[in-house]
């Protein structure tokens, strides 16, 4: 067994120095730079905003975007969400509620699929991924749902060019789409900057763009679910839930193949970072 790996940082004062504004921008993840960990005298707070509390959990919709043809993330990503919601890792996200003191549920599933073959080119800003939602919503291939988050994840050789491998590895914020609130996310493939955007450069299914990717979609989708339009949950530092936790992984075993892992979901192990367990005494952990 091993406990508490940590990637090795080159610039843990960004944090101190103020890396995050006073409010959240679903940026604050970092690159594999960038550790935080608990902070034992800080807890979370509730600022009053929606909470994702729908009946049937977070619905997440899956744009995968560019060249996906023979990558196994197409089959890696669906066997992770679709164990995801039972899992004691999501269970860590029922502990926060909404303002009518209504909680997340312990569900997530995927409700749709569809491929874009650069439809907006191989260089993408944010307000590219916020049109690529739009687009996908409004021709029909999913719904305008407020319990949704719409996944764009970009193929290695698509940039997103207001900071992908530099600042962030992906983000999370929300838009008025079909008169609903949107829910949306980008996620790069860590391959493209595999020392940036992942904690190993070997992984548990062998695909470490993709398992270096799972682990930040799953800090996006419980900041999508915890703070869907950055004014629920977060610190007075403007770290939201996962932020907190970013780059740290608790107790690691060692995969079939010898690459670290922490949880098995969907019949898969996978190295995902520890998310914030509120009430009590708050800390990082991998489930409540």
């Amino acid at each position: 067994m091993k406990t508490a790996l940590f990637i090795t940082s080159v610039s843990l004062s960004l944090a101190a120095a103020g890396a995050f504004a006073a409010t959240p921008d679903g940026k604050g993840g970092g690159t594999a730079h960038v550790v935080r960990g608990d902070s034992p005298d800080a807890n979370i707070l509730f600022h009053g905003g929606p909470v994702m509390t729908g009946k049937k959990g977070v619905v997440a919709y899956i744009i995968w975007y560019g060249n996906w043809s023979g990558n196994s993330g197409k089959t890696l990503v669906p066997a992770f969400l679709n164990g995801l919601g039972a899992s004691p890792y999501w269970a860590i996200n029922t502990n926060y509620y909404d303002s009518a003191n209504k909680f997340i549920k312990p569900k997530v599933k995927i409700g749709g699929q569809v491929d874009d073959n650069y439809s907006l080119g191989s260089n993408l800003s944010d307000a590219s991924i916020r049109t690529l939602v739009s687009n996908h919503i409004t021709n029909g291939d999913f719904p305008a749902n407020k319990n949704g988050i719409y996944l764009v994840l970009t193929s290695k050789d698509v940039n997103e060019t207001s900071g992908f491998c530099t600042v962030y590895c992906g983000w999370h914020t929300h838009t008025t789409i079909s008169s609903k609130d949107i829910k949306y996310s980008f996620v790069g493939d860590a391959a493209r900057c595999i020392n940036a955007c992942a904690a190993q450069s070997t992984s548990p299914n062998n695909n470490p763009g993709v398992d270096g990717m799972m682990s930040v979609i799953a800090h996006e989708l419980e900041e999508a679910a915890t703070d869907p339009d950055l004014n629920a949950w977060y610190f007075s530092t403007g770290a939201e839930n996962a932020d907190q936790c970013a780059w740290t992984f608790g107790t690691t075993y060692q995969a079939a193949n010898g690459s670290d892992a922490n949880m098995n979901i969907g019949g898969k192990d996978w190295l995902i970072q520890q998310n914030w367990v509120r009430g009590g005494t708050e800390h990082c952990a991998l489930h409540p």
